[in-house]
């Protein structure tokens, strides 16, 4: 590929390219941070198959010598962070092989050597957990010599401290890698994609407005408190929309132009809202004030949900979200639905974040968080699942995947492709801890639902932990509410 000498406002325009049929190579002049010479920065803007957009850069000084690359994310930041815990076993040397993509704002950690390599010791990089860890190893040694000279003591502390970090890299001694993001940008390599990893768990969370601030969404603190105070006063703009004044029509259009149709549509098949609600918050992004719209709605079978949808007109940020009405459920439930036609296909789906997804005949099982919340449709969540994983489990197709490993993920494409085309009979089971989670029947009554079955169970006492339902302690508010009822009982004197 010849290198064009181009300037860098055109690499920009480039990131939000199609890159489906390549890129070229930029070559942009830049000065040498070590001699301040000119020196050459190369650009190739890729896609690496199954996972996001990224920027390549390469460095190089025929001055001084110097070098160095990078790897950026030319895509967007991800709604939510994650959060990747590796666990690794005294002896495992091959998971040492693993494919790590470390984005700028990632964390890395080892939490039994309280070791930790912040986002800025460490730029953006496509590594191994051995490479990450050899390269910790090598900078820490770098000033070795110098330390000991200087101050004795913090060098002794110190090669203690790469003893320990010189067995783990050997898996002598067992311990966690943990890769924090809060972009959402970072990946840790799955060998047994599709199937759970037993040595790999991960998480999703919401950002925290200090974690925002450290993305860079809030340019001015006091902006945010500020508009968080205003929520608190009564707005002009609030509304209260009768159904009668705004129809059913004009209220699906209301919610539909605000974010994803796909919520908006499915829940209107149900029932029109009594009443859609307009009120002002603020945008998860930049923190500015914008617009939610709000409505109750029940679900025949189910149970009542509050769908939200809001669009921020300074950033371009859209949010939707489907939260269960009443109490939490005491049990959990597992829904099972036999697909045997092509109809099953078009049956409504509502998937909770707590839902797990299992399909047995692919021996395919999503935990709980791996797709978050949606509405959709039999058809539309295993499209959902296939993008999931195509994106999620990077590297599929990359040079360093044996043939055989290659093979056998085209394989396991081609029969969940085969799902929607119906060849044969499957079942999808949702399991949700919160029973959050529905499948719509095709007949008038549920129980007539032969492909259709509910099936309730008690929660373990580790789901209970994890939701935070164990350290629930309601005796206050039933005191205070005990004590309200006696007073309201109490006869006139």
């Amino acid at each position: 590929m010849m290198d064009q000498q181009i300037d860098v406002g055109s690499v920009v325009e480039a990131v939000s390219a199609d890159l489906s049929f390549g890129a070229p190579l930029y070559v942009v002049e830049s000065m040498c941070m070590r001699c301040e010479e000119n020196g050459t920065t190369r650009f190739l803007l890729t896609l690496i198959p199954h996972f996001r957009k990224v920027l390549i850069s390469a460095f190089e000084c025929p001055h001084c010598g110097e070098r160095n690359n990078e790897v950026q994310f030319a895509g967007e930041i991800q709604p939510r962070g994650c959060c990747y815990n590796l666990e690794v076993q005294a002896g495992d040397v091959k998971i040492f092989d693993r494919q790590v993509v470390k984005s700028e704002s990632a964390t890395i950690k080892i939490p039994e050597l309280d070791f930790e390599i912040p986002p800025e010791a460490q730029r953006g990089s496509l590594s191994t957990v051995e490479g990450i860890l050899a390269r910790a190893i090598d900078e820490l040694s770098a000033l070795q010599e110098e330390r000991r000279k200087v101050d004795p003591k913090t060098a002794e502390a110190i090669d203690q401290f790469l003893s320990k970090l010189r067995a783990c890299a050997k898996a002598e001694t067992p311990f966690t890698f943990v890769l924090d993001d809060l972009a959402g940008n970072s990946f840790i390599e799955n060998p047994h994609a599709p199937s759970p990893d037993p040595s790999l768990t991960i998480k999703f969370y919401e950002r925290t407005p200090e974690q925002q601030a450290t993305l860079g969404y809030v340019a001015d603190p006091s902006q945010a408190r500020q508009s968080e105070g205003s929520l608190g006063a009564p707005s002009a703009n609030t509304a209260h929309v009768p159904h009668g004044t705004i129809g059913a029509t004009a209220g699906h259009r209301a919610i539909a132009q605000s974010n994803n149709t796909d919520i908006s549509d499915n829940l209107f098949r149900y029932t029109a809202p009594e009443e859609v609600m307009t009120f002002p918050s603020t945008c998860g992004a930049c923190m500015e004030l914008c617009e939610t719209r709000m409505f109750v709605t029940k679900i025949p079978y189910f149970q009542e949900v509050i769908v939200m949808a809001s669009t921020c007109e300074g950033c371009g940020y859209r949010n939707s979200e489907l939260k269960p009405g009443g109490a939490i459920p005491e049990k959990a439930k597992k829904i099972t639905l036999s697909v045997r036609n092509i109809t099953d296909l078009s049956r409504d789906v509502i998937k909770s974040d707590t839902a797990g997804v299992i399909i047995p005949e692919l021996d395919l099982e999503l935990v709980g968080g791996t797709l978050g919340g949606m509405v959709t449709t039999v058809e539309g969540l295993v499209t959902q699942i296939r993008e999931s994983l195509a994106r999620v489990h990077g590297f599929t197709f990359g040079d360093s995947l044996d043939e055989d490993k290659k093979n056998k993920w085209r394989e396991f494409g081609a029969r969940l492709t085969q799902l929607l085309s119906f060849e044969q009979p499957w079942t999808l089971i949702l399991d949700d801890e919160l029973a959050n989670s529905f499948i719509s029947p095709v007949t008038d009554d549920i129980k007539d639902d032969h492909q259709l079955t509910y099936e309730e169970y008690e929660r373990s006492w580790d789901q209970n932990e994890e939701l935070g339902l164990n350290d629930i302690d309601t005796s206050s508010a039933d005191a205070a509410y005990e004590s309200t009822e006696t007073t309201t009982k109490l006869p006139p004197t």
